[in-house]
């Protein structure tokens, strides 16, 4: 068959794609352009620019070259000991945080709280509080109560119960429902229909969402500490603010080690419970 048969046969068979409009094919071009022109827009308007990279790439070279030698220095029980504290933080913000927005998932779940306008003004208040990162909830905290880890974990707390709330009633939701109507059918009220017919359906995925975000706090308690909240990233911010940078990647080693363990084992334990 030669090439213009399978052109006619292909016209035959979709004429809109091969006899498209004048007007809609320059419209399809005109919006290709006007969306390349914004993400320039957008490159240039967070200076974006070649020379800015071929500055930054110079600089990484000296930090890097710097960084040849890691050595913890005299401050090397000192660094074990943010590292543990970091890790504190992180599970008892995971652990406050998911006893609190257990309840918060529970009654913002559709198929538990069957009000609509209650359901959309608690599903609004979370979408308020999960507009706040936990680093700006650091910076306030840090202001009203001083240096130290507890900020950091009250931030990691209010910024985890919005969020955790949100997962939870999603899991609730899509539970199979015809476990909880089973339940009901013994004569059982409620609170048994949810203990017997829901609890064993959604605590698995509930316990695999803590678990991850027990991996984000321990990452995000080191962005934290950086602003004073305490841990390792505040040790990791005076030596960058002294120039020590053979301790700065001594410290980067470790921490990124830690990170890897902590998602092999979340990882191992998230895979158990979800089997």
């Amino acid at each position: 068959m030669s090439p213009q048969q399978d052109i006619a046969r292909a016209r035959a068979i979709a004429p809109e794609v091969l006899d498209r409009p004048i007007a809609q094919a320059w419209g399809v071009r005109l919006l290709w352009a006007l969306s390349i022109a914004f993400v320039i827009w957008l490159a240039l308007n967070v200076q974006v620019a070649p020379e800015a990279f071929g500055k930054g790439i110079a600089n990484l070279g000296r930090f890097f070259g710097a960084m040849a030698n890691p050595n913890p220095g005299i401050a090397g029980q000192r660094i074990f000991e943010a590292l543990i504290a970091t890790f504190a933080m992180a599970f008892i913000a995971t652990i406050v945080a998911c006893a609190l927005a257990l309840p918060l998932g529970l009654i913002c779940a559709r198929t538990v709280l069957k009000q609509p306008f209650l359901h959309f003004v608690l599903r609004r208040f979370l979408d308020i509080f999960r507009a706040i990162p936990a680093l700006v909830w650091a910076l306030i905290l840090v202001t009203a109560l001083g240096l130290g880890p507890l900020p950091g974990v009250l931030a990691l707390i209010l910024a985890d119960i919005p969020n955790l709330a949100k997962l939870f009633a999603e899991a609730i939701e899509n539970v199979d429902d015809r476990q909880r109507e089973s339940v009901r059918a013994t004569g059982a009220g409620e609170g048994l229909s949810l203990r017997f017919g829901v609890a064993p359906q959604v605590l698995p995925v509930i316990a695999s969402q803590s678990l991850f975000c027990l991996e984000g706090n321990f990452r995000n308690a080191a962005v934290l500490g950086i602003v004073g909240a305490g841990g390792i990233g505040l040790e990791l911010e005076q030596r960058l603010m002294i120039f020590a940078f053979d301790q700065v990647a001594y410290i980067l080693i470790i921490y990124i080690i830690c990170v890897m363990v902590l998602d092999f084992l979340s990882s191992a334990l998230r895979r158990r419970l979800t089997q």
